[in-house]
């Protein structure tokens, strides 16, 4: 445990020396929270977002977008990069074990995650008078289930692109992606039967719908967990009527 606390507080440092890491994990989020809402504001529009306010909506995407702006760029970037330079290989020299390597770098990423959550979910309130969550604790759940699994997604990307720059390229593609198609971006509603489709694949899809579930009073979803099935739409004011029940896997 001495071992890990070292290399965590290491690790933090290394990581918000990177400018790309701190703009996508703390600022390009909020950046897209303070620009959607502005343009959309928060009035509940019933042919959008599920009759929801369009900041209650997206509050809890962002905070899904935050843990996919770590696990797609911060996290392989800066693993690429330690590459680079050595610094993985000094480690190794040191006698540190990978599981410590590795651990350092999740729980650097929830620390981050948090504080730029926080962050987030604080200005959303304040500025655009968003609704608090109606089940905290089932979205603390939801966020400690979602923050280790992108986590390994970056890890798992670090440790297959082999330089920094690559990382930069492929983990800021995949972002774009996931802003645009996995449910923080436009509204599910306007998306075509094909990019409906296409939004099936993107892991953020059932990120967003995992912490919108929590925060708009529809309960837990045990299939976007990644256990069970789906039950089908569900009756108004659930997720089912937020732009994803006609485009379920089942009905593509």
């Amino acid at each position: 445990m001495t071992t890990l606390r070292k290399m965590v507080a290491v690790e933090l440092k290394l990581f918000l020396r990177e400018p790309l890491t701190v703009v996508f994990a703390l600022a390009l989020p909020l950046i897209t929270l303070f620009v959607l809402g502005g343009v959309f504001g928060n009035s509940p529009d019933p042919e959008v977002y599920g009759g929801e306010g369009p900041m209650d909506f997206y509050t809890p995407a962002y905070v899904g977008l935050v843990l996919a702006s770590i696990g797609v760029v911060s996290i392989p970037t800066h693993l690429a990069g330690n590459r680079e330079r050595g610094v993985l290989r000094r480690f190794r020299a040191s006698s540190v074990p990978a599981a410590v390597v590795v651990g350092a770098e999740v729980v650097v990423s929830l620390l981050i995650s948090v504080v730029s959550g926080v962050v987030l979910v604080a200005s959303a309130m304040l500025v655009y008078d968003a609704n608090p969550p109606q089940a905290p604790l089932m979205l603390v759940a939801a966020f400690a289930l979602s923050a280790p699994a992108f986590a390994a997604v970056g890890v798992m990307l670090g440790s297959l692109i082999p330089t920094a720059r690559a990382a930069q390229a492929a983990g800021m593609l995949l972002w774009f992606v996931m802003l645009f198609l996995g449910g923080a971006g436009p509204p599910p509603e306007i998306l075509s039967g094909a990019l409906r489709g296409v939004s099936h694949a993107v892991p953020l899809t059932y990120v967003v719908r995992l912490l919108q579930g929590p925060w708009l009073g529809d309960g837990w979803s045990w299939a976007d967990a990644g256990i069970g099935k789906d039950s089908g739409p569900r009756e108004k004011g659930s997720r089912g009527t937020h732009g994803y029940a006609s485009g379920t896997p089942s009905d593509s």
